[in-house]
């Protein structure tokens, strides 16, 4: 049986924002889609320098190519 469920993730467990209609204990899946799920804060400076790094290089390993058409403001906010 597949079954919505719109939920909340608080102090480590996925609370429910409806009521279910299931026996306790019983397992699920849980395909989590979000659009915004946040890394872990990075606070060691060293860890901290480390990722920067590994971003600038992939980013200088993926140019954006010189025939690219240039993007308008219209461009970067369209909504889809």
């Amino acid at each position: 049986m597949s079954q919505r469920v719109r939920a909340v993730y608080r102090d480590g467990a996925f609370v429910p924002q409806t009521p279910l209609c299931l026996p306790e204990n019983i397992e699920v899946d849980l395909f989590v889609e979000s659009p915004l799920i946040l890394p872990p804060e990075v606070t060691e400076p060293d860890e901290r320098a480390q990722v920067l790094s590994e971003i600038i290089a992939r980013m200088q390993q993926n140019p954006i190519p010189a025939e690219a058409p240039p993007l308008t403001r219209e461009d970067l906010h369209e909504r889809r």
